[in-house]
């Protein structure tokens, strides 16, 4: 198998919930030189956001969803000890969780394991997590950013609080928004930091408001 059929492969068990074959896949791809970070943007993320395109057009469900995240987890086992490897692309802490009144980690999982894998500190919140939660927890750990998900539209009213309890509480973390409803102008429109389209765009927006 060509290097070009075992990235297709891999995203094609990934996004199939395949999670028995990954593991030998992630090894075959090591053993060609091919960085575990490169495999997590390049291969994994791409494949779960493509999983979180086919639940929003109806084509997958809730058991479809979690076989493809155990496929994704089981990649991740093999790629993590490479990761303390990887020469660290950012520093800072991130707080990170799901809006309150929504229960959907995969996206924010994602996310999060990317942000890791760029040399940020992560403190999960999980599902459910009301306002004043994430500014308690960026306050007391001196949070650089937080990035707060969703991914119904019922829920997304729970960023605006986020940020408008933010600035209330005078904290210095910025904040960043994402989720399947959520788009830039809505992002603008509450007062948000930044916007990210996917788990690969999420970790460029934290590395560049990190810069800034």
């Amino acid at each position: 198998m060509s290097h070009d059929e075992k990235v297709s492969h891999l995203k094609t068990q990934i996004i199939r919930g395949r999670k028995e074959s990954v593991p030998d896949i992630v090894n075959s791809l090591l053993k060609t030189g091919m960085e575990a970070y490169d495999i997590i943007t390049e291969i994994c993320a791409p494949a779960m956001s493509q999983v979180g395109i086919l639940y929003q057009e109806g084509e997958y469900f809730v058991p479809e969803i979690l076989m493809s995240a155990k496929a994704f987890e089981a990649a991740m086992e093999v790629l993590r000890p490479f990761l303390k490897d990887t020469e660290k692309k950012a520093a800072g802490t991130v707080v990170l969780g799901v809006c309150e009144g929504d229960i959907h980690t995969i996206g924010k999982n994602l996310v999060a394991t990317m942000l890791e894998a760029a040399g940020f500190n992560i403190i999960d919140l999980g599902k459910d997590v009301p306002a004043k939660d994430f500014v308690r927890v960026a306050k007391e750990n001196d949070a650089d950013l937080i990035g707060v998900s969703a991914l119904m539209t019922t829920s997304m009213i729970g960023m605006k609080d986020v940020v408008d309890l933010s600035k209330e509480e005078g904290i210095r973390a910025k904040i960043m928004v994402g989720g399947g409803p959520v788009t830039e102008e809505y992002a603008r429109k509450i007062g948000a930091d930044g916007y990210g389209k996917d788990a690969k765009e999420a970790v460029d927006l934290a590395i560049r408001l990190m810069e800034a």
